[in-house]
């Protein structure tokens, strides 16, 4: 009995209960890549693994194992940096991130979600074209076709990238050597640089280089460019009433105003 009370002491003490979950484990960490999960072979990247519990130790696994990369020191805020500098294509696979309280390796936390890492330039580069027109306005639909050089005998996965994100903005399946990505009630934040690439979605998980960039670009409603004109109009209209009160007024005074005799008097 005093063995039992001891350990859920100990456990109570180890552990703040805002903390853990209903199956006695804390709750998962996120995971995030900077300045992309998409590079080039010999870039660099950092891993971030964050939470908001303090205190904690973090692990970085690749697949199932754990990995043992150089990593900044942890900030008061529950956050580790793992760096993975000159990248291979060996590196290229899915990553997930844990932590644990410091003297309780037992009581971990769930794993984050799983970060894809694609290290590009294994397989040959793609194209991508757009239907229509690249200038769109806002609140239309707008369709990118992404297509390999050559259809892989090998399961693949298309990616559609905007440049200055830091994950692949949409997934899609291949229908023999391409796909359709669609962009749907557009808005300004929408416009940019767009690229595509394929790549194999188990190990080796090598990936093509990205296709050459086609800039998207979202113009206002067309209401929106007419708006200053109503409002104009609206001004000119009050206008004009306010002038034909103050004229009516003037007529009203003079019409019923005394009028002075000849005499004077």
């Amino acid at each position: 009995m005093i063995p039992k009370l001891l350990s859920f002491l100990c456990f109570r003490l180890c552990v703040s209960q805002r903390d853990i979950r209903g199956d006695g484990s804390l709750p998962k960490p996120s995971l995030t890549a900077w300045p992309s999960s998409v590079l080039s072979a010999q870039s660099n990247v950092i891993l971030r693994c964050w939470t908001p519990t303090r205190g904690v130790d973090f692990i970085l696994r690749k697949g199932g194992t754990i990995l043992s990369v150089p990593k900044s020191r942890e900030s008061t805020e529950g956050l580790a940096e793992f760096h993975l500098n000159d990248l291979k294509g060996s590196q290229a696979g899915e990553y997930t991130c844990e932590y644990y309280r410091k003297g309780s390796p037992d009581i971990s936390s769930q794993r984050s979600d799983v970060l894809l890492l694609l290290v590009t330039g294994y397989l040959p580069k793609p194209s991508l074209r757009v239907y229509h027109q690249v200038k769109v306005t806002a609140g239309e639909k707008v369709t990118l076709q992404c297509q390999m050089p050559d259809r892989l005998f090998m399961p693949i996965m298309f990616a559609l990238l905007k440049a200055g994100t830091s994950l692949p903005i949409q997934y899609r399946s291949p229908t023999g050597r391409e796909t359709d990505f669609s962009l749907e009630d557009l808005t300004g934040s929408d416009t940019g640089n767009y690229s595509c690439m394929y790549y194999q979605p188990r190990a080796p998980f090598q990936a093509s280089d990205p296709s050459n960039q086609l800039e998207i670009l979202v113009t206002d409603w067309p209401g929106n460019a007419s708006g200053d004109y109503t409002q104009g109009n609206l001004i000119r209209l009050g206008l004009g009433a306010l002038l034909m009160v103050i004229m009516a007024a003037l007529l009203f005074e003079a019409w019923y105003s005394p009028k002075e005799s000849p005499s004077g008097s």
